[in-house]
């Protein structure tokens, strides 16, 4: 670890370095060298990329002297999930701020392990995601007023802090790509809440590596994530004491499909093509959608064109298989 991480808090929840490793059969189908960054292996719970921001959230959270951890996201957000799993690991109560009202047929996928990690769950009763975040303000207040310490964090720890957990994954991937012999010109990933894809930023400022990094949208529109990635990767520079964002990130619009958290027919394809060539299974909502963008960039159907090799962050998900 390099630079002002070391002097921020951290608690280790992950099983890290995840490795990178070349994908062989889909290169071939796809006509350009693909290595792939399995950050669905990061270890707790079923893995997913959230893992690695957790780590430093949930420790600013114990330095603040917090006893209960307040967040949320969707009845099958990876995210909410996996804060409750680590939040139990070093003992804190959790509570999840849930859109919408509860599933007719009870707990599944996501939403059902959060209940087996011990959350309590909040429905906002309205189906406008923002009501998450309002509702995370609201339950602190709350437990405030209770004498709790909770400590609030909104939609996808999409925090300066919760972004230091890609920044250190950028300097993980440095190393790999020295111990390989390889320069990647790309590193592609779903741009959802804007945390994962905002370290990276922040990583790529401070590193200078060989590689752009190019987001798919997967929730919002393409012009709110380049502000979100940019100001969220300047939140993580100035604690670390590395330089800002130098220009607008590169977001790829287009494949969200139908709505934020349902699958598409091209996010299908594409999760199908690399389960069929690498035996890695993409989430339907997240990671698929982001290979599609990336098929479709590698055919020349998108503005951003596509050099070998490329690296794709594998981000995990797995409980939405089942569910979206």
């Amino acid at each position: 670890m390099s630079g002002g991480l070391l002097d921020v808090p951290r608690v280790r929840l992950g099983t890290l370095p995840t490795p990178l490793q070349p994908a062989t059969r889909l290169s071939d189908a796809l006509g350009v060298e693909v290595w792939l960054k399995r950050d669905d292996l990061t270890g707790l719970g079923l893995g997913g990329n959230k893992v690695r921001g957790l780590e430093y959230l949930l420790a600013d959270a114990l330095a603040q002297g917090a006893d209960c951890l307040v967040t949320g996201g969707g009845p099958q957000s990876n995210w909410a999930m996996l804060a409750a799993l680590a939040a139990r690991t070093r003992g804190l109560d959790t509570t999840l701020v849930t859109f919408g009202t509860p599933p007719a047929q009870g707990p599944v996928g996501n939403h059902a392990l959060a209940v087996l990690a011990g959350a309590t769950l909040h429905f906002t009763g309205d189906d406008d995601r923002s009501s998450v975040d309002r509702g995370v303000d609201a339950v602190c207040a709350d437990l405030r007023a209770q004498g709790r310490r909770p400590y609030g964090v909104h939609r996808g720890g999409a925090t300066g802090v919760g972004a230091l957990g890609y920044v250190a994954a950028g300097l993980e991937l440095a190393e790999q790509m020295q111990e390989n012999g390889f320069r990647p010109r790309s590193l592609w990933l779903a741009t959802g809440s804007c945390g994962t894809h905002a370290g990276l930023s922040a990583a790529r400022v401070w590193l200078r590596p060989s590689y752009d990094v190019v987001g798919v949208t997967v929730s919002r529109p393409a012009d709110e994530c380049r502000e979100r990635v940019r100001r969220i990767a300047d939140d993580a520079a100035a604690i670390l004491g590395t330089p800002a964002q130098p220009g607008p990130p590169t977001v790829l619009d287009g494949f969200l499909g139908a709505a934020k958290g349902r699958r598409s027919p091209a996010g299908d394809e594409a999760a199908s093509l690399v389960a069929r060539t690498e035996g890695v299974f993409l989430d339907p909502v997240f990671a698929a959608k982001a290979m599609a963008g990336l098929m479709a960039s590698v055919r020349g159907d998108t503005d951003v064109s596509v050099a070998s090799p490329v690296v794709f962050l594998v981000t995990g998900g797995a409980p939405t298989l089942f569910t979206a």
